[in-house]
């Protein structure tokens, strides 16, 4: 599975290819799927260009990127977005158009409670284990680690040179704490290719987009969504093996 991650927190000052309106994020996920991806991970804007959690803003995205595409939508529930835990859990239950999935990042105050309220509202929760955080220790222990639709393995380290050996120390705790769930493992700005290039070698899902780099493999700034799953396709192997 190659998911796309349109902006993340992301603003108009990493360049015009970010995309922030519900119109564009419809524009770029419809694109990205024309160039491969198969699920969209996407941070909702407030009219300022902030990361929401908004119900009315969080409806009109939904919408306009699903009349664009048929795959899977899922969207960020991050302590950024809104970091009063309390305040982010009663947000959550205010939704009132649902993504197929949420990502909960697993080392935040509340995950345990919010994760619990996007699965009793059918909504697939991504269970975030950020490296250099005690989210996979969290994890291992919480009953809900049966019920999550997949684990994101998200490496911290920008690192090029060692941003593979972390998302190898990541993987193994992950492997101890839940072998039963699937992961997606991705990395961040100098990490993103190495570590998206060792998902292909284990056969892991993965994803790819403005919110993790804004370069191509070979170091050029990437246009869009679309030339970033363009090139992750040929980096991460498919092509040239079976599936």
């Amino acid at each position: 599975m190659m998911q796309v991650c349109l902006n993340g927190s992301r603003g108009a000052s990493d360049g015009a290819g970010v995309p922030l309106s519900p119109q564009d994020m419809a524009e770029s996920a419809a694109a990205a799927v024309a160039a491969g991806a198969t699920d969209i991970h996407v941070h909702p804007k407030s009219p300022c260009g902030d990361d929401t959690l908004s119900p009315r803003v969080l409806a009109e995205t939904l919408r306009a990127i699903r009349a664009r595409v048929s795959v899977p939508v899922g969207v960020t529930t991050g302590a950024w977005a809104e970091p009063d835990p309390a305040r982010r859990l009663e947000r959550v239950r205010e939704w009132t158009v649902l993504p197929d999935h949420a990502s909960v990042n697993w080392h935040e105050e509340g995950a345990e409670e919010l994760a619990a309220a996007l699965l009793d509202r059918g909504v697939g929760v991504e269970a975030g284990l950020w490296s250099g955080t005690d989210a996979v220790a969290r994890f291992a222990a919480s009953p809900l680690a049966p019920r999550v639709l997949r684990v994101l393995a998200e490496v911290t380290d920008t690192s090029p040179d060692t941003a593979e050996n972390t998302a190898r120390e990541l993987l193994a705790g992950i492997r101890v704490a839940d072998a039963r769930r699937p992961v997606l493992l991705h990395g961040e700005d100098g990490g993103a290719w190495p570590v998206l290039r060792l998902a292909g070698r284990l056969r892991l899902d993965t994803r790819v987009g403005l919110e993790d780099t804004l370069l191509l493999p070979d170091g050029e700034p990437a246009a869009s969504n679309a030339e970033l799953v363009a090139a992750a396709v040929v980096q991460y192997g498919w092509g040239r093996r079976s599936s």
